[in-house]
């Protein structure tokens, strides 16, 4: 009697655990969000340098409008994605792009200004999130939470998964990985947050950005290669000249 109460409660322990688990992560989630600034982020001006281009992210409470500006040769390039849809302007005149190209662009300026503001973007209808473990890091301890999105509301690159490394005690990101489709298979890469600062009350960081020495790697092991250092550094993504704006709009 007593093997049975015993292996029935166990049962329920574990349906528990496993129902709970998308709660929990969404928690933690938003609490990363918060501490990180997302209640300002929700209605502001953001501008920023990447990269010899110039960036711009107006949002402001669901409606948003995200620009990216540069020089190339002797024109002016404006790229304009808001929820309407996605726009290149050539020296002020608009230009009519093929699908493909249009496409390809709008992922670009939107994989900018998602990764600028991160973990901001993780709380829309199409973001699925789950906790895998509490793991130590660089003598640290982390959330280890994976997210993945709908196809319906979740982008051109909704296959992409990711893998976020939220400190247990600040509930900030200071890792995090991502899996992507590329010609010849899959894509790794595994982000480290440094220079961390503040503007207006919403937090930036610059990332140095790994990618595995061999093919062995897989998307939820990024982090024990990190720690071995057996990955490589291949860039680092710096944010420049950060200016907020959070009066209203």
């Amino acid at each position: 009697m007593i093997k049975k109460i015993s292996l029935q409660l166990l049962i329920l322990l574990l349906v528990f655990s496993c129902a709970e688990s998308p709660k929990e992560a969404s928690v933690i989630v938003d609490k990363s969000i918060d501490i990180s600034g997302g209640k300002i982020i929700e209605k502001s001006i953001i501008d920023f340098d990447f990269r010899n281009r110039h960036y711009k992210a107006t949002r402001n409470n669901g409606l948003f409008e995200y620009e990216r500006q540069f020089l190339d040769s002797i024109t002016v390039i404006n790229d304009v994605l808001n929820n309407k849809g996605f726009k290149r302007f050539i020296n002020n005149e608009y230009v009519e792009l093929a699908e493909k190209r249009e496409q390809a662009y709008s992922s670009s300026v939107n994989s900018v200004h998602y990764f600028s503001v991160l973990p901001y973007s993780l709380n829309s209808e199409a973001v699925n999130k789950s906790y895998l473990e509490t793991i130590t890091l660089k003598n640290k301890e982390y959330h280890k939470i994976k997210v993945t999105f709908n196809e319906d509301g979740g982008g051109e690159d909704f296959e992409d998964v990711f893998i976020y490394w939220i400190n247990t005690e600040n509930y900030k990101v200071d890792y995090l990985a991502y899996s992507y489709s590329e010609n010849h298979g899959m894509g790794l890469r595994f982000r480290e947050a440094y220079n961390e600062r503040y503007v207006e009350g919403i937090r930036f960081v610059d990332y140095n950005n790994y990618k595995p020495k061999n093919g062995d790697a897989t998307l939820e092991n990024l982090d024990v290669l990190f720690e071995k250092e057996e990955l490589e550094l291949l860039s680092k993504i710096k944010l420049e000249n950060i200016k907020v704006r959070t009066k209203a709009i």
